[in-house]
């Protein structure tokens, strides 16, 4: 890992929502909310939080499947869609590609898996002959036979077989940045340590480098080297994955973690690690998002907002006053 591949910068995406014909309803929810952060070359970033926290809005913000609010995204140090030299989409997507969750809804029904896997790279200027051979040797990296299955359609196939597909047509423009969205999600156990470890080889073969979004905390352990967690739009936490695992610094980070099963039965969660729902991301309470649920709130939280205050250039940062030195939390060091 040597410099970053990929950044954010203060990236904001607010939805609209419209009123009745009484004049009910309206607002925004605050989907991602000035997010920053770095991903180094060759390094896998694990994004972890509960659902509707951001997690996916700020994927397809990356690959402007979404509009940003405000907020710069760069890739290889070059703003992506910036008109006076920047980084084109176009050229951006073919060095940053996608895994969606659905394996089945991501692929055109009407297409073979051949077309589906050749189809990007015949778009992007490539002889349809080479982006075919180039198809049937993704297919075959991936661990699917082309002589099988490079004729077959979606639905032919099983969900492990799927996104193997998917992972192989988010190869076939030779992308540098892969981004996984619950790409193991819907796959069975066995299926998902396959899909796993094929993931592991081809970033080691093919020098790439990961942002991995998943709920299940184990399966960001294993992947990642650095890992972030979001709550309501923003970070929460983010360092590395043995310094996260090992001694969090957020409450929800302990709380997300505590809530990991374990095959030991001394060690079983008797009671649920948080208490009540999070705030409406329509109508969010001042200060620190996370202090309705807090167990360790106080009255300065429900003033400050931590975000601004936590340090951007530490490696393991937490938007908590009880880690803020001179935050004015009992809790905080000196």
């Amino acid at each position: 890992m040597s410099a970053p591949i990929l950044e954010a910068r203060e990236l904001r995406r607010h939805f609209l929502l419209k009123k009745d014909y009484l004049g009910r309803g309206g607002g925004r929810v605050h989907a991602v909310d000035d997010v920053s952060f770095s991903v180094m070359e060759g390094e896998t970033l694990g994004i972890v939080g509960e659902s509707g926290c951001g997690k996916t809005t700020l994927a397809r913000l990356l690959v402007r499947l979404i509009e940003p609010d405000s907020g710069v995204v760069q890739l290889e140090g070059k703003t992506i869609a910036d008109a006076t030299g920047g980084m084109p989409i176009t050229e951006a997507r073919r060095k940053m590609q996608m895994v969606f969750q659905d394996s089945f809804a991501s692929l055109n029904p009407r297409l073979t898996i051949e077309s589906s896997i050749a189809f990007a790279p015949i778009v992007h200027g490539l002889d349809k002959k080479e982006a075919v051979d180039r198809a049937h040797r993704l297919l075959a990296r991936v661990g699917l036979e082309p002589s099988r299955f490079a004729g077959r359609y979606p639905h032919e196939l099983s969900g492990g077989q799927r996104q193997r597909v998917n992972i192989a047509r988010a190869l076939a423009l030779q992308p540098r940045v892969v981004i996984l969205d619950e790409s193991v999600s819907a796959l069975d156990k066995s299926v998902e340590a396959q899909v796993l470890n094929l993931l592991l080889d081809l970033k080691e073969e093919l020098k790439l480098t990961y942002l991995f979004i998943s709920h299940d905390l184990n399966v960001v352990q294993y992947m990642s080297d650095r890992v972030m967690v979001m709550y309501l739009g923003r970070i929460a936490e983010l360092g590395p994955a043995e310094a996260i695992y090992a001694g969090a610094s957020h409450p929800y980070t302990r709380a997300l973690l505590s809530a990991m099963p374990s095959m030991d039965p001394d060690h079983r969660t008797m009671e649920p690690p948080l208490a009540g729902d999070p705030p409406n991301p329509i109508d969010l309470p001042p200060g620190c998002r996370f202090k309705p649920r807090c167990a360790f709130a106080e009255e300065m939280c429900g003033r400050i907002d931590p975000h601004a205050a936590a340090p951007s250039a530490a490696d393991h940062i937490a938007a908590c006053h009880m880690v803020i030195p001179g935050s004015g939390h009992t809790r905080a060091p000196a």
